[in-house]
């Protein structure tokens, strides 16, 4: 039983982390901490590393707090927390830094409805260089509206 508790939590904080997603992109990145986020907008530098991914800094401090409370405190949920924070986190490095933002050359050719949809997604995000104006959604699931064949 305690099986299946780990995996409902699991599932729950993944699909918890798209709502968590949207919230801090559009309130987070685009409100207080844009100073964070502009450059991966608008590049103002010559490096790889963007101001921006300090964001996934700070998950992975949230999801190694999860399996500290669960090894040493007695937190039984913090495994299956930590680890949906993770797997998300892995997701949304696949979708958006290597899938669309092309960090590394790879995934280039996939060309199915949903990566089109994604892709027509995130240009769209993408069209205001600004903090204002631009259209913020979930990595993995925007609108359905840019799923058309």
């Amino acid at each position: 039983m305690t099986t299946l508790f780990w995996i409902l939590i699991f599932l729950a904080t993944f699909c918890f982390m798209e709502f968590m997603a949207w919230f801090t992109h559009k309130y987070i990145m685009h409100g207080f901490l844009w100073t964070l986020h502009k450059d991966h907008h608008k590049k103002d530098h010559g490096s790889w590393w963007e101001r921006n991914d300090l964001f996934f800094i700070f998950y992975a401090a949230v999801s190694i707090g999860c399996f500290i409370g669960w090894q040493y405190y007695g937190f039984w949920a913090g495994l299956p927390i930590g680890l949906g924070i993770f797997a998300y986190g892995l997701t949304y490095f696949l979708v958006h830094d290597i899938f669309i933002h092309q960090r590394f050359k790879i995934f280039r050719n996939a060309n199915n409805w949903y990566a089109k949809g994604i892709r027509r997604a995130h240009k769209i995000h993408h069209k205001h260089l600004g903090k204002e104006k631009g259209e913020c959604f979930g990595m993995l699931v925007p609108p359905l509206k840019y799923f058309k064949k």
